[in-house]
């Protein structure tokens, strides 16, 4: 009976993996983004309205417009590749929040929040679009859904999340709640050292894509690393450190260059 529950298993982890663009790693994928996307709607409505928005201000236009160019550039990038449907599943919003935490943050569909505390570190719209890509890339990334799959894995939870809700709805609405970042004070994610590094990789070819020269995110992870003086600002309370990130942003420059030269 193990062994056929456990061929079970393997072949729907099979089926339900999916392919990271950019860096072609397989990830579980047992959440779609239209079935969280409801809840993600909510939660990101009340992280925006917790803090003064300030999105109509010069600097709030600024994150829009730098928001908006990177996401028609990851859109255009999705469709050329192969995946429209996840090009598709975006819903962009960018906003401006009045606060002195120096952070930034993205909710599945690209629901995408800077803090004003964090624009004196980024400095012009090079700097915001490192912090930009590497938020987009989250959501490109579905790691909030890989997050989500793994909890339900790990608490037995199999099939899709409508699936999933029929056998143990409140052990999966906690799934969700903490897939998202709902609940936290900021509304924000802390994800994996794995998910961390690849929002840097994919964020800073991202940028690149967008006519943002991605040779100005290593000095911006400088300057973030400075920012905390003792302690490390929010942005970077999640490993890996500040050196760990300037070293590979800079072994990926390469790769990034080709698509800022194009």
């Amino acid at each position: 009976m193990k062994k056929i529950v456990l061929i079970f298993t393997a072949g729907l982890l099979l089926y339900s993996c999916t392919t990271v663009p950019l860096t072609g790693r397989k990830s579980l994928s047992m959440v779609s983004n239209e079935e969280i996307q409801p809840l993600v709607n909510e939660e990101y409505k009340k992280a925006i309205t917790a803090n003064k928005n300030v999105t109509n201000t010069a600097d709030g236009q600024r994150v829009v417009r730098v928001g908006q160019k990177m996401a028609k550039a990851v859109e255009a990038y999705l469709v050329a590749e192969g995946f429209q449907s996840l090009a598709n599943d975006m819903s962009w919003e960018f906003n401006l929040l009045e606060s002195d935490q120096i952070n930034a943050w993205c909710m599945p569909g690209g629901k995408v929040a800077f803090y004003t505390g964090i624009l004196p570190v980024t400095k012009d719209e090079a700097g915001i679009a490192v912090v930009m890509g590497h938020e987009i890339a989250h959501a490109v990334a579905s790691h909030a859904g890989e997050r989500m799959s793994n909890g339900m894995l790990l608490n037995g939870l199999l099939g899709g999340a409508s699936s999933a809700m029929g056998q143990n709805p409140t052990m999966m609405q906690q799934i969700l709640l903490q897939g998202v970042g709902a609940g936290s004070q900021l509304g924000m994610l802390s994800f994996s050292r794995k998910h961390e590094l690849e929002a840097d990789e994919m964020g800073l070819i991202f940028m690149a894509m967008a006519g943002y020269d991605p040779r100005q995110a290593p000095a911006f992870w400088q300057r973030m690393a400075a920012a905390g003086g003792g302690a490390p600002p929010e942005f970077l309370s999640t490993h890996p450190g500040p050196d760990r990130r300037i070293e590979r942003l800079n072994a990926n420059m390469p790769k990034a260059m080709k698509y800022y030269k194009q």
